[in-house]
């Protein structure tokens, strides 16, 4: 079994040889597309400048103290400027690979991979005088099995503010879910004078995705994850890693599976359908290999770029 890259939050990546292939191919196209004088060149030269190496994209350690924080807190390896920062929302369910997606987006684009997940992660490591007061409201609130209340999540964005308005971009994911959330974040972009450059909605077949998180199995003790078909282990139903007895989560179970799909799919589709008469919505397909959705990523972002560009007098 190839060796697998894991993202900051511990999502499962592409192994090594898929993201060298990924990585040349789109450098390759894009070379290309500038060297040929299409009407797209400034626009790729945006995405090309600065961008990083296939090298630089697994050895680097993104620093998003300042997200991850809040508060005072600074990043220690603030994100370089780009010539055209890239501010961009990420949906998707559960399963479709929008984390490993933001992962390669973020390497290739230069933005902040934002995630509202990884905030709650790390308030939980946190000690009670590094948190901010929203944050330690937060965790009351998940203590208690309660959904965050989405002033309380607006209120973790807002105090993060000057991460939206960083040079190098950034990539939202996590936040809106709701209507009421897009709304509100709308606002926010407003105030500080930020204009959204498009909603990536990751697409997948219901059924796709139940097979795809049915087929997790998991170690209970050193948290390694495998898939029974993408990814099984040596021995059937043993960790590698440690040899203990793998075990499906009760989450992972087809059943509970359609349940969690349900309660997105009634939260999501409002929230797509507000995004589309915003014109911002850009579907993107999630079959396929991480680097084949990457592929169709980037062509449904320069198309959007040249239209955009052909629109304006």
């Amino acid at each position: 079994m190839p060796a697998l890259f894991l993202s900051s939050a511990g999502q499962k990546m592409v192994n090594k040889e898929q993201a060298r292939r990924c990585f040349r191919r789109e450098n390759a196209d894009d070379e290309t597309r500038v060297r040929a004088g299409s009407p797209r060149k400034q626009m790729w030269r945006g995405l090309i400048r600065n961008r990083p190496n296939f090298t630089d994209f697994m050895n680097q350690k993104i620093d998003r103290a300042a997200w991850l924080k809040g508060g005072h807190a600074e990043c220690n390896i603030p994100a370089q400027r780009q010539a055209y920062p890239q501010r961009l929302v990420l949906l998707g369910a559960p399963g479709v690979g929008k984390g490993t997606q933001a992962e390669l987006l973020s390497a290739r684009l230069g933005a902040c991979h934002l995630s509202t997940g990884d905030i709650f992660r790390a308030a939980k490591t946190l000690t009670e005088c590094d948190r901010t007061p929203t944050m330690t409201s937060a965790l009351d609130f998940m203590r208690r099995g309660d959904l965050v209340p989405d002033k309380t999540v607006l209120d973790l964005l807002i105090e993060r503010s000057k991460c939206l308005r960083c040079g190098g971009g950034f990539l939202l994911d996590g936040f809106p879910r709701t209507v009421a959330q897009a709304e509100a974040l709308q606002k926010c972009l407003k105030e500080n004078d930020i204009q959204l450059g498009a909603v990536l909605s990751y697409d997948m077949p219901l059924e796709r995705i139940v097979s795809r998180l049915s087929g997790r199995r998991t170690c209970p003790a050193c948290k390694a994850v495998y898939h029974v078909e993408t990814r099984p282990p040596k021995v059937k139903g043993v960790c590698d890693s440690c040899g203990t007895a793998l075990h499906q989560r009760e989450d992972d179970r087809p059943e509970s599976v359609r349940v969690r799909m349900e309660v997105y799919e009634k939260s999501t589709a409002p929230l797509a359908d507000f995004y589309a008469r915003h014109q911002l919505l850009v579907s993107v397909s999630a079959e396929g290999t991480p680097e084949e959705i990457f592929s169709r990523t980037m062509e449904a972002l320069g198309r959007r770029q040249s239209e955009h560009a052909a629109s304006k007098p």
